[in-house]
């Protein structure tokens, strides 16, 4: 079926959030608003999952502050990217498209651990919320990036670690290196295609958020976020979740443990032939669990 295609901003206090929904939101049916990684990443990457609107089912994407469509801010500091702001965001952007009293939020990797900070919150409108691919706090992750790294070719991670020491991180040897890791456990697929390369184009294009909040990779997080976790309150996410990832994923088992531990309601989907991104590596797969769950929400 044909599906329309809608752009634009909305005012979040001095700035604009850029948004894009793919259906008519007036159909009836609660839609899949989206929320990107990074933090400091954009909505590219995960424009695929607009083919949901396909079934009937509005799908909202956005680009968080700081990157994209959105307003960058490059003179600002580490105090004022914080959670909260993107908390509020994500409530504005709610509000000013009008779904705040029916919706359903899908997150992926930091925008997983945003999604269930939210759903947290206990908001009337959320139906139900995806965690894809989403660590339930950093210090976990930064145990388990070295797990991986350990697990790299001879003499990787030694490349890596000395550039980390030396501050070089930018180097033709790190960012190699980097790439090893990154074809292992963040995307599998050679090339990488188009719609995943316009995401980190965007982040180094303007990298205040990622570095501020994460650093210069996914694996060496040495930002704000280092010791965030939203562990404490998976207990009070009182709607259907479903947790998925993928098998070779840098967001691992352990990483993900607590979600499952925690969270009531709770399901966890693994895609077998996959890393960081299914939604991308498995696409047609991954659509059919998220609507699937999603149809169960209506149920």
């Amino acid at each position: 079926m044909a599906v329309t295609t809608a752009r634009g901003r909305v005012r979040f206090g001095e700035w604009q959030t850029w948004y894009r929904v793919t259906g008519d939101l007036d159909s009836g049916r609660p839609p899949l608003v989206v929320a990107h990684g990074g933090p400091g990443s954009t909505h590219d990457y995960l424009l695929g999952l607009a083919a949901l609107a396909e079934e009937g089912r509005p799908v909202v994407h956005y680009d968080q502050l700081g990157n994209g469509g959105s307003s960058h801010l490059p003179d600002r500091g580490a105090d004022f990217w914080t959670v909260s702001l993107f908390l509020d965001e994500l409530d504005n952007l709610l509000s000013a498209l009008g779904v705040s009293d029916g919706y359903a939020l899908l997150g992926h990797s930091w925008g997983g651990m945003l999604a269930a900070r939210h759903a947290a919150g206990r908001p009337p409108g959320l139906r139900g919320l995806v965690i894809a691919s989403s660590p339930a706090s950093y210090p976990l992750w930064l145990r388990e990036m070295k797990v991986l790294r350990d697990r790299l070719p001879p003499g990787v991670d030694d490349t890596l670690l000395r550039h980390e020491a030396a501050g070089t991180t930018e180097s033709h040897a790190y960012l190699k290196a980097m790439r090893c890791f990154y074809d292992r456990h963040v995307c599998r697929l050679k090339p990488w295609p188009r719609e995943f390369m316009a995401s980190f184009y965007e982040i180094y294009n303007d990298p205040t958020v990622y570095f501020t909040m994460n650093g210069p990779t996914e694996f060496h997080v040495v930002g704000t976020l280092r010791d965030w976790s939203v562990v404490e309150c998976c207990p009070d996410i009182a709607v259907p979740v479903l947790l998925t990832s993928g098998r070779h994923d840098e967001a691992t088992p352990a990483t993900m443990q607590p979600f499952a531990d925690l969270i009531p309601d709770v399901r966890w989907e693994v895609f077998e032939e996959s890393s960081h991104v299914p939604h991308i590596e498995e696409p047609e797969r991954f659509r059919a669990v998220v609507s699937g769950f999603l149809d169960g929400l209506l149920a």
